[in-house]
């Protein structure tokens, strides 16, 4: 499929919102399942130091 302009390639043939909507849940979705497992990963590290360092005492 061929635009005109890139003003028609944004408005998608008057379903660009919907379009762009779509790409950018998408995006997040994406984006949100590397950055959750990274911030758990260090709040288990934490958890797991603070544990050992308990145990020692």
């Amino acid at each position: 499929m061929f635009f005109d302009s890139f003003s028609s390639f944004i408005q998608m043939g008057n379903h660009g919102f919907y379009v762009w909507l779509c790409y950018g849940i998408f995006a997040v979705t994406i984006a949100m399942n590397f950055i959750s497992p990274a911030l758990t990963r260090k709040k288990v590290i934490k958890d797991i130091e603070r544990q050992m360092l308990r145990d020692q005492k």
